[in-house]
């Protein structure tokens, strides 16, 4: 199939371009390069540099003929949400308004939605499954919400069919090392780690230490980039195959905490890795852990890469080379 992937020069993006490239796709990524990389951009795949709110830019590349969008073009960070609620709606609900009204203009009805599991918000029961109340606590997550409001609404009156592939939380590297561009300015967690590990910046923060988990920092379910990577591909075979929309959580279904992750990164690493306890985020959840039980079932997916030594280490393999 051609698919346009749009954001694909960014962190997960790019992992799952290559990932349809090697299932034989061919892939154009549309993306204004203002967090992705073009050192992601491999030599068989095309750019065309634009972004998603400028509507003609999206009509003129869609209109080249493609059977899929993949959109991974969102802004991400779930703080900066809670202080610049009118940059994320303007750049995330109205950027997904825009691709799905180019997409109906052009006649293209196969769309894969990164989405978030910030979408549920505090658990009520662990593991989250796809029927766990929805519930945002920040305002990213909201605007992924709406999203899929929209994207129901959509499937229903112009026949576009969905995936909407709610993440936990996305790391690691490409396990065969062909992916190394690194991502601006990160917010999550390990990239955090490693550059404090390179040298890159001098310390870390640890956003509270008295949450209800059993070494007092926050529990999160982190998923390999890779396996991401491959649950995209098996969401739109779903689509083009069954002519349904899908909504599934993609996650490893288990947690690591804050702070053992530092720990085994210190070990895998050999660096110091310097943290310092600071208060607790507005937004933040103690403890998030997936099920993901549905995509196994519907997709015959399931993590194969993210225990944590394999998330740590390939992630490693990219920032090594960046040690001061």
């Amino acid at each position: 199939m051609r698919i346009l992937a749009i954001g694909g020069a960014g962190y997960i993006g790019s992992h799952v371009v290559r990932t349809l490239i090697d299932k034989g796709h061919c892939v154009t990524i549309f993306d204004n390069l203002s967090s992705g990389s073009k050192g992601n951009i491999g030599p068989d795949t095309s750019l065309i540099e634009g972004d998603i709110l400028n509507y003609s830019q999206l009509t003129a590349a869609l209109s080249k003929g493609f059977d899929a969008v993949f959109h991974f073009a969102a802004l991400k960070a779930a703080n900066e949400s809670m202080i610049l609620p009118e940059k994320y709606s303007v750049n995330n609900i109205t950027g997904a308004i825009n691709i799905l009204n180019a997409m109906c203009e052009t006649g293209i009805s196969n769309f894969v939605f990164s989405s978030t599991a910030a979408v549920y918000g505090e658990p009520k029961y662990i593991p989250m499954d796809e029927n766990h109340p929805v519930n945002p606590e920040n305002y990213y997550g909201f605007t992924k919400l709406e999203i899929e409001r929209i994207l129901y609404w959509y499937d229903r009156l112009k026949g576009i069919r969905f995936a909407a592939l709610r993440y936990f939380n996305a790391a690691g590297y490409d396990i065969f090392n062909r992916i190394r561009g690194l991502e601006q300015n990160p917010q999550n967690l390990l990239p955090i780690i490693m550059e404090v590990a390179a040298g890159i910046r001098p310390k870390m923060s640890i956003y509270g230490n008295d949450w209800d988990t059993p070494d007092g920092t926050c529990i999160r379910d982190y998923v390999h980039v890779n396996d991401l990577a491959d649950g995209h591909v098996r969401a739109l075979e779903y689509i083009v195959e069954k002519k349904e929309s899908l909504t599934v959580n993609l996650g490893s279904e288990h947690g690591i905490s804050v702070k053992a992750m530092i720990e085994k990164t210190r070990d895998i690493t050999g660096e110091q890795i310097h943290a310092n306890i600071a208060p607790r985020r507005l937004g933040d959840p103690a403890k998030v852990v997936a099920s993901s039980e549905k995509a196994s079932n519907l997709l015959g997916w399931k993590a194969k890469y993210s225990d944590v030594s394999t998330l740590i280490s390939t992630t490693w393999n990219v920032y090594k080379s960046l040690r001061k």
